[in-house]
């Protein structure tokens, strides 16, 4: 499987993530909203975003290892975290720099979106990141 990721000039530069990705691949890997949650269920980090954000990304990366994929895999990432506002863009960047190394997340990161939401499924989680990937 290959991903190419790069930013064409004319988009927004700097950004932590890259605008496009062209992935080649014969198996769509999907990876649902991915929270905070140990496998028992138990919340990790309440109330702290960067904390909250660092484990569901090594959630996500067991999802995509479920299914023979890394993050080298990874074409998009959605990602929703309520109550959103621009000055929690450090807190948020920083649970991503916590575990990048840990789990093989590149940076920049895959083409991403961040959405901010009002709540999601239960009020102590702030955070749900999906990832779709391609492999072969």
């Amino acid at each position: 499987m290959s991903v190419q990721r790069f930013t064409p000039e004319g988009l927004l530069q700097p950004a932590p993530y890259h605008h496009v990705a062209v992935g080649t691949g014969s198996r769509h890997v999907h990876v649902s909203g991915q929270t905070s949650s140990l496998a028992d269920g138990t919340p990790v980090a309440p109330g702290d975003l960067s904390g909250q954000v660092a484990q569901a990304l090594r959630n996500t990366a067991r999802g995509l290892a479920g299914a023979g994929a890394t993050f080298e895999d990874v074409v998009r990432l959605t990602v929703y975290v309520t109550q959103w506002k621009p000055e929690k863009m450090g807190a948020f960047m920083a649970g991503v720099e916590s575990v990048a190394d840990e789990i093989g997340l590149p940076q920049p990161l895959p083409p991403a979106s961040l959405i901010g939401v009002d709540c999601l499924f239960d009020p102590g989680v702030l955070v749900e990141i999906e990832a779709t990937a391609l492999v072969d």
